[in-house]
């Protein structure tokens, strides 16, 4: 169900928005401990590991620099070594995509018919 572009954006930001505002939650967090003297910070250490955010940060955006494609995959064409489109490709995008293949060669097919 949840396959579409739309959600798949909307995930994508939901984490985005989460990694933005995870300071200043951790903040507040720490700051409601501070006050509550009936909770402990050694006890929410044990339930969850407390990092700095940017530790977080940093190690995040060093997995998301690279996409996820197949290594066999011609980037200019997106044709694996099959002459296969990926799978989320449709076939719009097939279609200007072989367009701009093929316009460079000019093939001239025979008329259509008889020929005398």
């Amino acid at each position: 169900m949840a396959k579409s572009l739309r959600s798949k954006w909307k995930r994508k930001m939901r984490a985005e928005k989460r990694k933005k505002n995870a300071p200043k939650e951790l903040a507040r967090l720490q700051n409601i401990l501070k006050t509550n003297a009936d909770v402990l910070m050694d006890e929410v250490k044990e339930i969850a590991t407390v990092l700095p955010a940017e530790k977080v940060i940093k190690k995040e955006d060093q997995e998301g620099d690279k996409m996820d494609m197949d290594s066999k995959r011609n980037q200019k064409t997106l044709l694996d070594e099959h002459g296969q489109y990926p799978v989320w490709m449709n076939p719009r995008q097939r279609k200007k995509l072989k367009s701009k293949r093929t316009k460079g060669k000019n093939k001239h097919k025979p008329p259509k018919g008889l020929a005398w």
